[in-house]
């Protein structure tokens, strides 16, 4: 797997030089927006909300988060792409429900092309973890139990044929390693799950690890990200230890495809002035959960859910096999 180059730091590059004039379009919003999370709370929300928060400032008409949880996040994205394309439904999602769920699940009435992408918001990280007091010092020691004991270590994932499970798999195809499938609705839970001892290491978003890393309950093993995470220089891209796979995890909003352009425009300008006016304050935030803002217009980050569907056709296959 490789990763799509040159999104990261993309807070300097927007902050300057913005052109913020406001896109008109008559009447929008007249009412507040809703917000499809399609996972459970602590996780997605976490990476959109200090934007979406003061985006509605803006726009005038506030943001409202509405949980939709379920299938990997495919309940909340086919039900935000079979509502009217009049910019009062959205959805945010890293490429996991928007890209992933589609290609993996038959059953899904929608695709990645089944939406407009309005803009990216934040660029997050997935990682491998394990409890503080695991006997998994190291990523080696996992290969290492695992080889000797094949299917022994069990990892929990966001989600059956979600983006962590696919990571992992392809991490597992990597080592030539068998590990057992654990999946949840989210990564809190899968988080939740590992700190109960339910589970032995798991593959999550960095913000739902962060406080339990920080207290010493977690232990992150190794990123997924392209590069080391701000946040965790010390800890490995799974790409340094030998193993071929890693993604940016970029979060963003779309809307059921159809949606008028203007209102597109209306929502990525007011993004942009987040960025512009209030950057600062939002990176600050998302820095305590390893992430960092990374703004995107609707055909850049088209082209990264694009980028995406390539990437994760060739994971899925490993699971296929």
């Amino acid at each position: 797997m490789h990763s799509f180059k040159g999104l990261s730091g993309a807070f300097a590059s927007f902050a300057l030089g913005l052109a913020l004039c406001a896109p008109a379009h008559a009447g929008y919003p007249e009412k507040p927006v809703q917000l499809i999370i399609p996972f459970a709370p602590g996780d997605t929300d976490q990476m959109l909300r200090p934007i979406t928060e003061k985006m509605g400032q803006y726009l005038g008409q506030p943001i409202v988060m509405n949980y939709k949880p379920g299938a990997g996040g495919g309940i909340g994205a086919a039900y935000t792409a079979s509502a009217a394309p009049d910019g009062y439904t959205i959805v945010g999602s890293s490429p996991g429900a928007l890209v992933v769920v589609p290609l993996a699940n038959k059953e899904i009435k929608y695709t990645t092309d089944s939406f407009a992408p309005v803009a990216a918001i934040s660029l997050g990280g997935m990682m491998i973890v394990a409890p503080g007091k695991s006997k998994y010092k190291t990523l080696a020691d996992v290969v290492a139990e695992a080889k000797a004991r094949p299917d022994s270590i069990s990892y929990g994932t966001s989600g059956a044929m979600g983006i962590s499970h696919l990571l992992g798999e392809a991490f597992a195809s990597e080592a030539k390693v068998q590990l057992r499938h654990i999946p949840f609705q989210g990564s809190t839970p899968a988080v939740t799950a590992l700190l109960g001892g339910h589970t032995d290491i798991a593959v999550s978003a960095v913000g739902p690890a962060q406080a339990h890393i920080q207290s010493g309950g977690l232990r992150p093993l190794a990123v997924f990200s392209s590069k080391r995470l701000a946040a965790y220089p010390d800890v490995p891209t799974l790409r340094e230890l030998g193993y071929d796979v890693g993604s940016p995890t970029i979060y963003g909003l779309v809307a059921p495809k159809g949606t008028p352009p203007q209102v597109v425009d209306a929502l990525y300008h007011a993004a942009r002035k987040v960025v512009a006016e209030q950057g600062s304050e939002v990176n600050k935030t998302l820095g305590t959960m390893g992430a960092e803002i990374s703004v995107l217009g609707p055909q850049e980050y088209g082209a990264y859910l694009q980028e995406q569907r390539a990437l994760f056709s060739k994971a899925i296959g490993l699971i296929r096999e």
